[in-house]
């Protein structure tokens, strides 16, 4: 049975990452989606809310569960058996980036293999950090996330946005 891991920290969970959970889904017969814990990073959303989300939008896929991670994403793949790390490309940015990782996670366990796998069309400019801007100044992000993290964001912001 194959597993592939799709680490991310998803915050916010955006319609791209959902396109890719939606297209991998026919690839792999399994898949965890991985929510990292990266204390060094500041999330706008806690773990909590992250997973809450998340765990509503796979509903929809069989061969999709949900995990959190507090190690490195490398050795949560090699503890469950997998050796496909999915990564999502919008840009040559993008790549430059994911490309290094993967070489990084590859030297630390040779047998991890990173699918990149590329955006939609219509997700290029669809960004976590975009997305927390636009919503913190009551811009229009529905293309950008589904419904529930528009609610989430909207509540997020709640004291910007009073007019």
């Amino acid at each position: 049975m194959a597993t592939a891991v799709f680490p991310g920290s998803f915050d916010p969970p955006t319609n791209g990452h959902l396109s890719i959970i939606k297209r991998a889904s026919k690839l792999f017969d399994k898949i965890d989606v991985v929510i990292a814990v990266n204390p060094s990073k500041q999330h706008l959303f806690s773990q909590d809310e992250r997973y809450a989300m998340m765990s509503e939008l796979i509903k929809p896929y069989e061969n999709v569960s949900l995990y959190i991670c507090d190690e490195l994403i490398v050795n949560y793949a090699q503890k469950i058996g997998a050796n496909v790390l999915l990564r999502g490309i919008r840009s040559v940015n993008d790549f430059s980036y994911e490309f290094d990782l993967a070489l990084m996670n590859n030297m630390l366990n040779p047998k991890m293999e990173t699918l990149f796998i590329p955006t939609e069309r219509e997700y290029v400019v669809v960004k976590s950090s975009s997305i927390k801007e636009l919503a913190q100044f009551g811009g229009d992000i529905s293309y950008m996330v589904p419904p529930i993290v528009e609610d989430a964001l909207k509540k997020k912001f709640q004291r910007y946005n009073l007019k």
